[in-house]
């Protein structure tokens, strides 16, 4: 498992650049396309059966180019391929294949490694999303159900089972997927893992142990992947194959915490799921920034 201690030294990238406030009630799954940003909002898909929740592609400038209602509950992630689209539905713990045209379904995959996220005793202590905060006391939002600052929202404290007999399983499956090579990559925080799927067969490749117990956002740079933490408020920088960590990205304090991630043009862009129509598109420059003493 790669502990804190053994990441490399803690950079900050600066102030985060706020572009445009995403489409939506919220945002919690973020794909950078050629078409432009792919970005899903999980608002009222887990009250609908099944579950439905609506997609939306804009341009890069933030103009609204599409709107889709595909299948999914409580969805937190998204990969597109130019044709299809790949949806993380969380709390339905599968893995959604939908046209990128209609939102109609294609094929539904249960997610590997879905379960309910836990704690270890060498996890360091989540950052507050102070931003996340701010935005619900102005709107008078309540706070995430479960304890969201530290496993996820909805998640059961300490991993117990639902108190009520026959009532649904609790647990969560994939947060951000990405395409690669005709490989689908997703991680699952539950596991704790990235998973590399051959996405035609359905079988698992290739796993590597995340760096937290809330990665919620994963991009391909080169040989590297950058792997995007909420509880930490930090990106990582990570070899392909080996999984070693080679750069750290903290977030500044106050800044929009990351739900969606993903790279473009130099530049790692999120989204914050933090609702009420406010969901933020940010970015912060890949290279430069200044190494931190913290959290190192």
């Amino acid at each position: 498992m790669y502990l804190t201690k053994h990441l490399p030294p803690a950079r900050s990238a600066g102030k985060a650049e706020i572009v445009f406030t995403c489409p939506g009630d919220s945002s919690n799954g973020l794909e950078c396309s050629p078409e432009g940003f792919w970005t899903i909002d999980p608002a009222g898909s887990r009250t609908t059966t099944p579950g439905r929740c609506k997609v939306y592609l804009s341009s890069y400038e933030g103009k609204l180019l599409r709107e889709l209602s595909p299948e999914g509950t409580g969805p937190s992630g998204i990969a597109s391929d130019g044709k299809t689209l790949w949806i993380g539905s969380t709390y339905s713990r599968e893995i959604i294949r939908v046209d990128a045209q209609t939102g109609e379904t294609i094929v539904k995959h249960f997610t590997p490694g879905a379960g309910v996220i836990y704690r270890m005793t060498t996890d360091p202590p989540p950052r507050p999303d102070l931003y996340a905060q701010k935005i619900r006391e102005e709107r008078g939002l309540p706070a995430p159900g479960g304890r969201g600052g530290r496993g996820g929202r909805g998640q059961p404290e300490s991993g117990r089972a639902a108190a009520t007999t026959g009532a649904p399983a609790p647990g969560t499956g994939a947060h951000e997927l990405h395409l690669r090579d005709g490989k689908l990559w997703f991680v699952v925080p539950p596991a704790r893992m990235v998973y590399r799927v051959d996405p035609e067969a359905w079988v698992v490749e290739k796993v590597i142990p995340t760096v937290g117990n809330r990665p919620h956002g994963i991009d391909f740079e080169g040989n590297y992947f950058w792997e995007a933490d909420t509880n930490m408020g930090a990106f990582f920088k990570r070899d392909i194959e080996t999984g070693e960590v080679v750069d750290h990205i903290l977030i500044a304090d106050g800044d929009p915490f990351p739900h969606g991630m993903g790279l473009h043009d130099g530049y790692i862009y999120w989204c914050s799921d933090v609702g009420g129509g406010k969901a933020p598109m940010c970015r912060v420059k890949i290279s430069g920034g200044k190494m931190s003493s913290t959290r190192n």
